[in-house]
């Protein structure tokens, strides 16, 4: 866990405070130091509950991408992509989990010089107790209710819009099919229609 400050005062708002004297008024400033340090709290919370299990928050995260995926395995390419991390990153995960038995490794019958990363029995096991304990825990978030982390989960949306994350038409597009989709399933369904 993160060692509190136990400080008297707001460092970030005493920074924000001084800034704006010297430099003029940057709310951004405050914002950025202020994300900056929900990570370290948050990551150090998230990393108490996973490090009993061998697992960091990246680990966690391939192993819970794995477990979504039809067949239990994906290539370390599409593991590399879904997380947003980059090829030696997803190497050095893969190779952690596999040496813990959370995961094993096959040639990719479909690309003969690609992989894949197989969850394993044990692997399945220990995501799902993590999960338990940092659903539990609200992934370190309790002091927020859930209407205040889909504002937080909004407010950084731009921001990994405007950094190439997805596509945000593309994604619009595919909402609006699906809910004309599921409409149509309605309408055919009051007509008595299969």
């Amino acid at each position: 866990m993160a060692k509190p400050l136990a400080l008297d005062f707001d460092p970030i708002a005493r920074a924000d405070e001084l800034w704006t004297r010297r430099w003029g008024g940057v709310p951004s400033m405050a914002a950025i130091t202020s994300i900056m340090r929900a990570h370290q709290i948050l990551l150090s919370r998230v990393d108490a509950v996973l490090k009993p299990y061998g697992l960091t928050f990246a680990r966690y995260e391939a192993l819970v991408l794995l477990t979504f995926s039809r067949t239990g395995e994906l290539s370390l390419s599409k593991i590399g992509e879904r997380l947003m991390v980059h090829p030696t990153s997803v190497t050095n995960t893969v190779d952690r989990l596999e040496r813990a038995g959370l995961v094993a490794r096959r040639p990719n019958p479909l690309d003969g010089r690609g992989v894949l990363a197989t969850i394993t029995g044990r692997g399945r096991e220990v995501v799902e107790e993590a999960t338990r304990e940092l659903m539990a825990m609200e992934f370190g978030l309790e002091e927020y209710g859930p209407e205040q982390c889909r504002q937080v989960f909004e407010l950084l949306r731009p921001l990994r819009v405007a950094a190439g994350d997805f596509d945000e038409s593309g994604e619009e597009a595919a909402a609006r099919a699906a809910a004309g989709a599921v409409a149509g399933t309605a309408e055919g369904a009051a007509e008595g229609t299969p």
